[in-house]
């Protein structure tokens, strides 16, 4: 692909988007259309967590975020060293027990 073909792509970021959220559990449900990613943020001692962002995208975008995670996470590791898992003892290594939903879901 020449310079005259690439097309250049704007990216705005909004004041009221510009902080974020923060979440520390994400729950990864699908279906054949599409993935769907809820952000969560739980806190120590509350039984409930409140989803802090929905994010549904089609299956070849899913890959694309995956790789492109992988990519960023090695690129991390090589900077910063390896990122450790902690899971705290004596729960069978669950950071937080599952969530209590009928709907088929994995965490992150």
């Amino acid at each position: 692909m020449n310079k005259e073909n690439k097309r250049q792509l704007s990216i705005e970021l909004p004041q009221e988007k510009a902080n974020g959220e923060y979440a520390n559990l994400a729950l990864i449900t699908h279906s054949p259309a599409e993935f769907v990613f809820d952000f969560c943020r739980v806190v120590p001692g509350v039984p409930k967590a409140n989803v802090q962002s929905r994010i549904i995208i089609a299956p070849m975008h899913a890959k694309a975020f995956l790789n492109a995670l992988q990519e960023n996470i090695r690129r991390y590791e090589n900077q910063y060293g390896n990122i450790t898992m902690h899971r705290p003892e004596g729960d069978g290594g669950q950071e937080f027990p599952p969530p209590s939903s009928s709907d088929p879901v994995a965490e992150a």
